[in-house]
């Protein structure tokens, strides 16, 4: 994916500036302004997706999400020194978009079972074949939030549904494997949270893994 110049940026930020209908923008009734001076984190990040999208509004929810494989997903600046990539999912590795209309959330569980360890998600799921989502696409949708699907935040059986990114295996200093996990926490006015989780852990229903059918 190419990177744009300060020059281009520049073009970019004049033509929507000189061909935005200001008039027609109720700046007192939206708190436009203000919104965007006191939230420009976020401001930025709606901005971007827009830009993402060609330049044209988004109606409805984001279907296919654009990966950026330029730079590979850096496991110490997200969670510190010491952390390292332990495998990944080399699939994953080459999607540089995901239609999410065609991912799965899948737990792996066998009828009868009620919980599993992360490492055996993780065996079965290889053995399905499916594509696991990698740390990249967890990434440009924690940096993104506005892309993670609405569904993705629906309760399973009553609890908090934390969602796997299994197409990368990380290795945590003192040296068990974990994985990456989205979650909706719904206490508050609502927000996405993230973390990691131990592959050595049992999984319940509730924490399933975002997949791919292979192809």
């Amino acid at each position: 994916m190419g990177q744009i110049t300060v020059d281009q940026s520049h073009q970019v930020m004049a033509a929507l500036a000189t061909n935005t209908d200001w008039q027609d923008i109720d700046f007192e009734t939206t708190g436009l302004q203000d919104l965007v001076v006191r939230n420009s984190k976020e401001a930025g990040r709606q901005f971007t997706v827009f830009l993402k999208n060609g330049g044209k509004m988004i109606v409805g929810e984001p279907k296919i999400i654009p990966i950026d494989r330029t730079t590979p997903f850096d496991p110490v600046k997200l969670l510190g020194q010491g952390w390292t990539i332990e495998e990944q999912d080399e699939r994953s590795l080459a999607l540089t978009q995901v239609n999410f209309a065609n991912v799965r959330l899948e737990h792996m569980l066998n009828k009868g079972e009620s919980q599993i360890t992360g490492e055996e998600r993780l065996k079965r799921l290889k053995q399905k074949n499916y594509i696991r989502l990698d740390a990249k696409v967890f990434q440009a949708l924690w940096e993104n939030q506005a892309l993670i699907p609405e569904a993705w935040k629906q309760k399973t059986n009553g609890s908090t549904t934390y969602i796997y990114f299994d197409g990368t295996v990380l290795r945590y200093p003192g040296g068990s494997r974990c994985v990456l996990y989205l979650c909706w926490l719904c206490w508050g006015d609502g927000r996405w949270g993230s973390c990691y989780d131990w592959l050595d852990d049992g999984g319940i229903a509730n924490n399933p893994s975002a997949v791919l059918a292979s192809i």
